[in-house]
């Protein structure tokens, strides 16, 4: 039964990968405000359509906003890798900006040498690629809806029947 559900989850992120790379930008980068929020983190702001400054959106950690959080939101084909580049353009855009925490998101990876490059700035960078986005949006139920549930039962350790 676990190897099913396993298989099913494994095609939902595939499925929901398709779908996400076939969205508007735009309509994307509310999904994954949408998701944040649904996370727990606060209020987010999505940036206008174009000349965002290389931010998608901001995040408010805190009522008064005073703890930002600016996020980048790359709407990839799967065998187009997110480029050092890009990351360090978005390094570049949270020291701008005075900001010390960003999340850059993807549909598709990051290649090994942008991960070693976050190694070196004080910043708080965190990289999701399309997997780990489409895991996220299953288990915040963002973008997908419960078809059928299914309960497992045993017997309860208090329960004793009587000799």
């Amino acid at each position: 039964m676990e190897k099913g559900y396993d298989s099913i989850n494994i095609s939902l992120i595939q499925d929901l990968l398709e779908k996400l790379r076939r969205v508007d930008p735009y309509f994307f980068e509310e999904i994954i405000a949408n998701l944040l929020f649904v996370m727990g983190y606060g209020e987010s702001t999505v940036t206008k359509k174009s000349r965002d400054g290389g931010i998608d959106g901001v995040v408010n950690q805190d009522k008064l906003g005073l703890d930002k959080i600016f996020f980048q939101a790359k709407r990839y084909k799967e065998d187009s890798l997110v480029t050092a580049k890009d990351v360090r353009d978005f390094v570049g855009t949270l020291d701008l900006n005075g900001v010390n925490k960003g999340i850059f998101i993807t549909t598709s990876r990051f290649p090994k040498d942008t991960i070693e490059i976050l190694g070196k700035p004080p910043k708080n960078i965190i990289l999701i690629d399309g997997p780990k986005l489409a895991r996220l949006m299953i288990e915040y139920n963002v973008g997908v809806s419960s078809e059928k549930k299914y309960e497992i039962k045993i017997i309860d350790s208090d329960f004793s029947p009587e000799d």
